[in-house]
């Protein structure tokens, strides 16, 4: 059965990949916002308290990559409803692939892009003191990669609840995105925010993943840092798979 699983899931993802190899410049234009926040953005952190770190780029940069992946894996719904208008994705439905393949091929899909945008960014930012470590930078992004499961399949199930009003999906993706990234600290320490706020941080899973991200892209394989950022995105895979499975047999 999880030979079947794997399977389908790899046929999913390579059909998901197939329109961005053919027109790549949709992962270049999705550079144009994170390079506007790093131009103009983090040469204000420049002397900010709370970075951990005399660059600001090495506290900015990690931030940006989970930036990226966020954005472009909650919109994982978005493909959705355009396969429900056109009607492909009943077609898809009555195939043999498994439901969860479904999910867990779009959501992993996103994570390529992600990565060609990391390494476009990297190498941008070398020039002006940025420095990544390798090894680091790829466990980041396997377990950003496991977080896009459990993010994408939940997109796919608010698709799903919202098939008959596609604005609400926008609303709602919105509406939950930008508290997420801001209490994560991707753009400004929350060390330095009221007490109120650090504790919504806290219970903030994206949280643990950004300071994973950020140990990791440093070299710092600190087992207390990754080993939260890991579990975080263990708890929002299976959390996500779960939500999402249940959707799809509601939807049948």
């Amino acid at each position: 059965m999880s030979t079947n699983i794997a399977r389908d899931t790899a046929l999913v993802f390579t059909r998901e990949l197939k329109p961005v190899v053919r027109d790549p410049f949709s992962v270049l234009f999705g550079l144009i916002q994170p390079l506007f926040f790093l131009a103009l953005f983090a040469p204000l952190l420049a002397g900010v308290s709370g970075l951990g770190t005399s660059s600001s780029l090495q506290w900015f940069v990690p931030g940006v990559v989970v930036m990226l992946c966020l954005f472009g894996t909650s919109t994982t719904g978005a493909n959705l409803q355009f396969e429900m208008q056109t009607g492909s994705h009943e077609r898809l439905l009555v195939s043999p692939l498994s439901r969860s393949s479904l999910m867990v091929g779009r959501a992993l899909k996103e994570i390529v892009p992600t990565a060609v945008q990391a390494v476009v960014i990297v190498l941008a930012t070398t020039p002006f003191g940025f420095r990544a470590d390798v090894p680091g930078a790829v466990l980041g992004l396997v377990i950003l990669a496991v977080f896009c499961v459990g993010l994408g399949a939940l997109s796919y199930s608010l698709a799903l609840a919202c098939k008959n009003n596609e604005w609400m999906f926008w609303v709602v993706q919105q509406t939950l995105l930008f508290p997420l990234l801001l209490l994560a600290g991707m753009l400004l320490p929350v060390e330095n925010g009221p007490g109120w706020l650090q504790a919504l941080s806290k219970v903030n899973p994206l949280t643990y993943v950004v300071d994973a991200e950020r140990a990791l892209f440093n070299g710092d394989f600190s087992t207390d840092v990754v080993l939260a950022g890991a579990v975080a995105a263990l708890v929002m895979a299976a959390l996500g798979l779960l939500v999402g499975t249940r959707a799809m047999r509601s939807s049948d």
